[in-house]
């Protein structure tokens, strides 16, 4: 058998371990719900008050997290509250959540805020300052004196990010959430195996689901074999009885020497740099620090990289940032995940830049899949007189995602909300700018996935000339998109209408 079948036939494995472990928890709590009703009635209707009660407590928060589980528990009382008792319940596996705490508590201890960066930007912008203040409390610092590229394709990300990566003598992170056969890994490949061979320290950490068609286990053989320290974030197969596999790291990350870093939408496969053609022209952003900001990246990658591995700890001081880049704005890199839950950053971050939106704000995002709270914030938003523009896809990735993200543009279009799809191809772009002020590139969809399910990351910037190049952006991208019609969206054909209402009770999983 050849090595190309074997690995076909492991992801295979894997992947058909996963489904049939699903398929049987959910057999076996409907076979046992039907028992219990049977033959320990009383067992059966003691679980039904308790759904009752459990129901009463998700009501008190009113996320559409928590509102797809109300419809699950009130139509099948016992069976859907045993799902949810499996699946639904936060902070379930606490040996994970302690040793996050704990990494979490850590990285805090190497970050400090320097209370003079923050005074001036108060002084530049009382109002924005606010959305810097709560993500400086929630233990991620606002820097100064870090310059930032901006890259409005994945091609011209990956040109910058294969001549840096040349120029390492220290070390090399990367933290990725989809890898792919083809060009772009094979000539990675060929540089990282080079760069340890120049004993430049490299590490690689990838997210098991997103590598699941290359094995990541043979990844990591292969790779160490070369000198590079590769490390597999959260096996799908482990614990896939409390279904962790959903909670993702969809992190992009790339530091090196500590001087230069970046992040933004681009994963480490050809379509995202435009060699091969997926769903059309696949227009991706990203964005180069180079600095003092860098070490907000650093920490977050080194963060993930110990919660990925049982028994390392390692010495943060040693990848600090050794040079100081004479430049203006700031920039405030931002990470997220399940385990903070219930609280979000970045979700927060989110609503505070609508809420404080005063002329405009723009939005890039492949997925429109929104909380209530949020949809509230940007129709208010829009009716108070500010610009708010939004641009999806024309040509979707996943058609069960594109079908929400029509059927939430009803709403927000009744507002006042521009809506545009971008007709030539797939945009895979996350992100944000306010103002002329504020801009926000990195990992974060515009979904339940993003804010409550995924690991992400991203870098709010403030008065850093790159905004201005991402507004540019956007209103280039805009004139090759068509805008949404209110009048043709409430015309759609009848079955779409109902197939869209019936997803958007399951969107939170989509």
């Amino acid at each position: 058998m050849s090595s190309r079948s074997k690995v076909k036939t492991s992801v295979l494995i894997r992947a058909g371990i996963v489904l049939i472990s699903v398929i049987l928890q959910i057999m076996t709590i409907f076979v046992l719900s039907g028992i219990l009703e049977e033959y320990a009635s009383w067992v059966y209707l003691l679980i039904e008050v308790v759904s009752i009660a459990v129901v009463f407590v998700l009501v008190n928060d009113s996320s559409s997290f928590n509102s797809f589980w109300i419809v699950i528990i009130l139509v099948m009382p016992v069976f859907g509250y045993c799902l949810y008792f499996m699946w639904g319940r936060k902070h379930k596996n606490w040996a994970f959540y302690k040793k996050y705490k704990q990494i979490s508590d850590k990285g805090r201890s190497y970050k400090r805020q320097d209370p003079e960066i923050l005074s001036e930007l108060t002084e530049m912008h009382p109002n924005k300052v606010q959305v810097s203040r709560y993500l400086v409390n929630e233990g991620f610092p606002l820097y100064k004196n870090t310059s930032v590229r901006y890259y409005e394709v994945g091609e011209n990300h990956f040109e910058a990010l294969f001549e840096d990566l040349e120029k390492a003598k220290k070390f090399i992170f990367m933290e990725y959430f989809i890898v792919s056969d083809g060009q772009i890994w094979e000539r990675l490949k060929e540089v990282l195996a080079r760069k340890a061979e120049e004993h430049v320290e490299v590490r690689l950490l990838l997210d098991d689901f997103g590598v699941l068609f290359m094995d990541g286990d043979k990844i990591r053989h292969d790779l160490a074999k070369l000198g590079i320290r590769v490390s597999i974030f959260a096996p799908v197969v482990k614990d896939v009885s409390y279904l962790t596999f959903n909670y993702r790291n969809h992190q992009k990350i790339t530091i090196i020497d500590g001087n230069v870093g970046y992040t933004g939408g681009v994963n480490l496969a050809d379509e995202y740099a435009n060699i091969i053609e997926r769903f059309g022209h696949w227009k991706d952003t990203a964005i180069r620090l180079e600095g003092d900001g860098v070490w907000g990246l650093t920490e977050i990658f080194l963060e993930m990289w110990e919660l990925s591995k049982d028994k390392e700890f390692l010495d943060y001081d040693r990848y600090r940032p050794t040079i100081s880049v004479d430049a203006p704005g700031y920039v405030q890199p931002v990470a997220d995940g399940p385990a903070n839950n219930p609280d979000n950053p970045i979700e927060e971050m989110y609503t505070h830049l609508i809420t404080k939106a005063r002329d405009y704000i723009y939005f890039t995002t492949p997925y429109l899949v929104l909380d209530n709270r949020m949809v509230d914030d940007l129709c208010r938003a829009a009716r108070s007189g500010v610009d708010v523009r939004i641009i999806t896809p024309r040509h979707y990735d996943k058609w069960y995602v594109y079908m929400v993200n029509i059927s939430n543009y009803g709403r927000l279009m009744e507002n006042g909300i521009r809506i545009y799809e971008y007709v030539p191809g797939f945009i895979h772009a996350k992100n944000i700018i306010s103002d002329d002020e504020c801009g926000v590139c990195g990992t974060i969809n515009m979904d339940y996935r993003s804010f409550y399910l995924h690991y992400e990351c991203g870098v709010l910037m403030t008065e850093v000339p790159a905004v201005m190049e991402m507004k540019e952006d956007f209103l280039n991208t805009m004139r090759v998109s068509e805008r949404v019609s209110l009048d043709e969206w409430r015309r759609r054909p009848l079955w779409q209408k109902c197939i869209q209402s019936i997803l958007r009770i399951f969107s939170p999983l989509l």
